[in-house]
């Protein structure tokens, strides 16, 4: 007789594993139980929609603040059919004999659902199984669950799925969800449920989807730790421009963000122009050896005004300017006065129209006087070969001389206005910002605009030379096509005077025509409620509305309202951004929308500068 040997496996306990994977404590309610610090809620899935789409899995299992457990396990197709089929044959009786419609209808309904996928598992060998699963929103104290329980209840009633909180069930739910994955008959009874395993896979549990455009730059991650890689040159579907919209209050860092986008279109080899009123990039623009320039008064930041720019064309190998007409004249020059309307409108709001009228025959004079006409090559003249505002200044004044006789006194009048109105520009206090010639010069791929010192000048004032360098702005953006261009203008709502809509008018037309020279503008402003005044709504959301990518961050009160209505923010959209919470944002890339975290390297940090917040 052969001797046994009893072989005993001495079992090491593994307590750096078990300090991992086990709670400080672990307390039990019937609701709801406390794991250490945080306070979760055990959910079980009990019913699914009737129709999934793809990815319909992901939406649920990679909420924000929850913990999900998923378990497929296949079954006998043999057995299942059997079962089915007594399943349709009940629901044929039943919507036979059933008086009330409703009951006939949902029987009829389940029944013709039972037959498809009859026909799946007999005829085209589809796989089934019983799906459970089970998910544990978590925080910090029972106020804040409330409100991640709320959002997940929200998010599965999103795909049409029922759950069910597992009442005094929450030790066998956890034990559920925990790493060893114990299951419980109890729980499982409840949760399971036959489901095709196309339905299962083709859910995509625990993807983690993120945004990429496959070259491009990281910007952030959503809300799922997904990498969000994008090319905002990139063209197709309903990515059909560059330019971006950026809002949010004061404190949630928008600054921060502009900052990065910047640095890395900059990386990119893109050209940055910033329009800053606030000097908050000027730290940014000296890391990068830009050229800051301060555009408020600067000795070099004279933007001379009447000095006519060269029109864009409209088409790459287009030799003629824009809109030019040989017979009618439309070029430069009249182009430039349509611009030169605007400015004066902002500058001297009370100008009447009897004034505007003698102005514009003093600048067609005046230009003519510079041998400048209708028909004139700008490109070939220098700064110093335009007229400056003290030359207009003394035509005016001229044309007021009373001493002439053949002057009539209304004339006299109204050219006398004019040059009291125009001393001010031409030799007074905002003399030193737009009478000379222009002495701007750039020659790096950064530059900054610096217009901070008109902090305690008047709003007309701001909104004029906003303007003056818009107009700037967008004659380099328009000259090269092969050279791409972002344009930041912060503060933009600097534009906005409902009483002269024309200056968002052309803001908009920036926006529209960008894309034909390779350029791209980012609209930074607190609040959409500044472009949404009923005077000049019909240009200022159409500001909001062209840019492919929308960046929004925290908001509230009628601003918050406003967007909801604007974007179609849904109940979770309007609680991020309610939230305010810093770094965080809902980014609408075309018809895309994302849950952004700006989780932004440190290197970038120490070109920004503290200029804004960080």
């Amino acid at each position: 007789m052969k001797s046994r040997k009893t072989i005993v496996e001495e079992v090491t306990l593994n307590t750096a594993l078990l300090n991992v994977i086990t709670p400080m404590g672990l307390e039990l309610k019937r609701n709801s139980l406390v794991i250490g610090e945080n306070t979760g809620k055990i959910y079980g899935v009990v019913k699914y929609p009737q129709k999934v789409d793809y990815g319909w899995l992901s939406k649920i299992t990679n909420l924000p603040g929850t913990i999900a457990s998923i378990s497929f396990k296949p079954i006998d197709n043999g057995a299942f059919i059997e079962s089915l089929s007594r399943s349709i044959i009940l629901n044929r009786g039943a919507a036979e004999s059933a008086k009330d419609p409703l009951t006939q209808k949902r029987a009829k309904r389940a029944a013709m659902d039972g037959e498809r996928i009859m026909v799946q598992v007999d005829q085209h060998g589809e796989t089934v199984g019983l799906l459970s699963i089970a998910i544990m929103p978590v925080s910090r104290d029972e106020a804040s669950l409330q409100k991640v329980s709320r959002k997940t209840e929200s998010a599965f009633a999103m795909v049409k799925c029922k759950i069910r909180n597992l009442s005094n069930l929450q030790r066998e739910g956890f034990k559920q969800l925990s790493p060893f994955y114990s299951s419980d008959d109890r729980v499982e009874e409840i949760i399971q449920r036959i489901i095709p395993l196309s339905t299962f896979i083709g859910g995509f549990p625990f993807a983690s989807s993120g945004y990429n455009d496959g070259i491009g730059y990281y910007l952030g991650r959503d809300s799922s730790g997904g990498l969000i890689v994008l090319d905002t040159w990139k063209r197709g579907g309903d990515r059909t421009n560059t330019n971006m919209v950026i809002m949010g209050v004061a404190g949630v860092g928008k600054s921060t963000a502009v900052k990065h986008i910047a640095l890395s279109e900059y990386m990119k080899g893109t050209k940055i122009i910033i329009c800053d009123p606030e000097r908050e990039y000027k730290d940014l623009c000296e890391s990068l050896d830009g050229d800051w320039i301060n555009a408020g008064g600067g000795k070099g930041g004279m933007i001379n005004p009447l000095q006519i720019r060269p029109a864009p064309s409209d088409e790459e190998n287009e030799t003629s300017r824009l809109y030019q007409d040989e017979g009618n004249g439309m070029g430069d020059m009249v182009l430039h006065i349509k611009n030169l309307e605007i400015f004066f409108n902002l500058y001297i709001p009370s100008l009447t129209d009897m004034q505007k009228a003698v102005l514009k025959d003093c600048l067609i004079e005046l230009y003519n006087q510079f041998n400048i006409y209708w028909d004139t090559d700008i490109s070939k003249l220098s700064n110093t070969d335009f007229p400056v505002f003290s030359d207009l200044y003394n035509l005016v004044i001229g044309k007021a001389d009373i001493k002439k006789p053949a002057k009539k006194e209304s004339e006299t009048n109204i050219y006398a206005d004019l040059a009291c109105l125009l001393k001010d520009i031409a030799e007074g206090s905002d003399s030193f910002l737009w009478n000379g010639h222009s002495t701007l010069q750039t020659n790096t791929n950064c530059i900054c605009l610096d217009t901070h010192d008109l902090q305690n000048t008047s709003d007309n004032v701001k909104r004029t030379q906003y303007f003056n360098i818009l107009t700037w702005c967008w004659e380099q953006m328009s000259r090269n096509r092969t050279e791409r261009v972002l344009l930041i203008a912060d503060e933009a709502y600097l534009m906005i005077d409902p009483n002269v809509p024309q200056s968002l008018v052309f803001l908009r037309n920036v926006a529209k025509r960008a894309r034909k020279y390779e350029a791209g503008i980012a609209i930074i402003s607190h609040s959409v409620v500044d472009f949404l005044d009923p005077q000049i709504k019909m240009y200022g959301q159409a500001l909001l509305d062209i840019p492919c990518f929308k960046i929004l961050m925290g908001c509230d009160g009628k601003n918050l309202q406003e967007t909801k209505e604007l974007y179609n923010l849904t109940e979770a959209e309007e609680e991020l951004l309610a939230g305010k919470k810093r770094g965080n944002a809902l980014m609408i890339i075309g018809s895309k929308r994302l849950h952004i975290v700006f989780e932004i390297p440190e290197y970038k940090f120490r070109f920004m500068g503290k200029g804004g917040g960080r």
